[in-house]
């Protein structure tokens, strides 16, 4: 008889300990449902923002094999020559410099088909089929995903992962950031070994603005040609100049 109910209790806490399983699958389950829908809703507010309605600054850094160049550039949409070179490594631009800035800012513009400001494509950047939750709390829910970043060529496919943060209070994606978890080529004769990549933006007024780029790269090319590069840039000073 004692065996009879120990096996009786034995089914009974196997069956509670299922049921509970089952009720945390569904809860997990319709978590990352809610965080994916959140996550497509911020893409689309920041794919609605139009960056051609604001003026801001970019201070820039590169540092490529230890050779460092620096600039500060202003935009303006409202102005007859929106870009401006305001310093160049420190100082003053020349007029040679300024010409030579503001004619490869008119090539780029004439490439780009959407106007005088090439826009990071979210929807592109992040495969939202793949996104997992990894941490949440109060102020913000942190996702990671797979990397689809046509860039960095065919064979960056499946070697980059991903990571965003997304901002609970004012509902937008505050920070993404991407690194490889393998060697790759992006394209013939280049190797990269490590790659770091940063994104982070604001929120102004219910418009998503890019705040900070960052980059760092290593790797070689052509085989005995070393890449190591790092390159940031600070966005600044935004003012509303739409209608």
């Amino acid at each position: 008889m004692k065996t009879y109910y120990l096996k009786r209790s034995c089914l009974w806490v196997i069956g509670i300990a299922a049921a509970f399983s089952c009720l945390a699958d569904e809860n997990a389950s319709e978590q990352l449902f809610s965080a994916k829908e959140i996550v497509n809703n911020a893409i689309i507010k920041f794919e609605q923002t139009q960056n051609e309605h604001w003026s801001y600054s970019i201070s820039r850094y590169e540092n490529e094999e230890g050779n460092i160049t620096s600039s500060i550039e202003q935009y303006s949409p409202q102005s007859s020559e929106p870009w401006l070179l305001k310093q160049m490594n420190g100082e003053q631009p020349t007029n040679r410099q300024i010409k030579k800035f503001a004619k490869t800012k008119h090539v780029k513009i004439d490439k780009n088909k959407e106007g005088s400001n090439i826009r990071l494509k979210l929807r592109e950047l992040i495969n939202q089929d793949s996104l997992t939750i990894v941490s949440a709390n109060d102020k913000h829910i942190v996702m990671a995903f797979n990397v689809n970043f046509k860039k960095l060529g065919k064979d960056s496919i499946g070697k980059l992962q991903g990571e965003l943060s997304y901002q609970k209070e004012k509902q937008f994606i505050e920070k993404i950031s991407i690194w490889n978890n393998a060697e790759f080529s992006p394209m013939f004769t280049a190797n990269i070994t490590d790659l770091a990549i940063t994104f982070t933006f604001l929120e102004i007024n219910g418009a998503v603005l890019t705040k900070k780029n960052a980059m760092k790269m290593k790797g070689s090319f052509a085989y005995f040609t070393e890449i190591n590069e790092t390159s940031v840039d600070d966005f600044s000073a935004y003012v509303y100049q739409g209608k």
